[in-house]
């Protein structure tokens, strides 16, 4: 069994309040270094990649470099996601870290948050992040994520602000035609649209069966040691095991997981939570082209 990555969460702490994200529920964690490194050597034999985040912002914690030292000594990549809120508080070094083999920042974080940052405060450093990388000739990608496209093109005034912005900085034309498209600002930078997406819960309503990538393509590990079948699986709703207490090897054979896994390659949600997710249906569907 191999998985494309495994998103193992370092902190569930994101600094935000976003409100396309869900409420968090669980309380602030943050994995040890030790307890860290005991499942990077865990998950190296199903995976090259590792995602730093669930829901939480690996770029609150101070320490970051020395988790992506721990990814560097097991050769494996690291990805993290983040909200560029934090950027400041990491130098190029860790930012450009060898393990790091790509930086998401979410740029409609900044639309959706009251905080005392102003729109160039924000985005000054994601632009400086995004030429050091060219100048310095690094090879890792910046995807710069505007996930915030909607029928009613709510964002619209923002997402022009933005493009105003990276036109200028980048001299580009910088344009949406398509959901999911990407367009190259500069060398291994990319700006990329896609819409919002309903995060699954046992409150949404019932949205069938159908199949998933999780235990496909990837697996959760929450900042707890929760194993979760599904990256957007935040609070362990479907809980397969923990590793403070299992290893990674019996948690993936159990009846539980296997059931998740067997029932996705028949088209068939075991789990109430997977029957009321609507993100699955982006797996069976063709992208539909509509802005311009």
């Amino acid at each position: 069994m191999k998985f494309y990555r495994i998103y193992i969460e370092l902190t569930n702490i994101c600094g935000l309040r976003c409100s396309f994200c869900p409420t968090k529920n669980l309380p602030n964690t943050t994995m040890s270094l030790s307890f860290f490194e005991e499942i990077v050597q865990q998950v190296k034999p199903y995976t090259k990649e590792i995602a730093c985040h669930v829901v939480g912002d690996p770029l609150t914690l101070p320490n970051l470099s020395d988790y992506l030292d721990i990814i560097h000594k097991y050769k494996m990549k690291a990805m993290l996601t983040t909200s560029g809120y934090f950027m400041k508080k990491h130098t190029y070094k860790t930012l450009f870290h060898p393990a790091v083999k790509q930086i998401n920042i979410s740029l409609n974080a900044f639309n959706k948050n009251d905080t005392r940052l102003s729109f160039e405060q924000y985005i000054e450093p994601i632009l400086e992040l995004c030429h050091e990388k060219v100048a310095q000739k690094k090879e890792l990608f910046i995807n710069l994520r505007m996930w915030n496209l909607d029928e009613k093109m709510s964002e619209d005034s923002f997402n022009k602000n933005i493009f105003s912005k990276l036109e200028e900085y980048f001299r580009v034309d910088v344009y949406y035609k398509c959901e999911k498209e990407s367009i190259r600002l500069d060398n291994k930078v990319l700006l990329h649209f896609d819409s919002y997406f309903e995060w699954p819960s046992l409150e949404n309503r019932n949205y069938g069966h159908g199949t998933c990538q999780g235990l496909s393509s990837h697996i959760g590990i929450l900042a707890n040691g929760d194993v979760v079948p599904c990256c957007l699986d935040n609070e362990a709703v479907m809980k397969l095991g923990n590793l403070n207490n299992d290893n990674l090897d019996s948690i993936l054979q159990n009846k539980r997981t296997v059931a998740i896994r067997d029932g996705f390659k028949e088209g068939y949600c075991i789990e109430e939570m997977c029957q009321k997710c609507s993100y699955k249906s982006r797996f069976n569907k063709s992208i539909v082209c509509e802005l311009e």
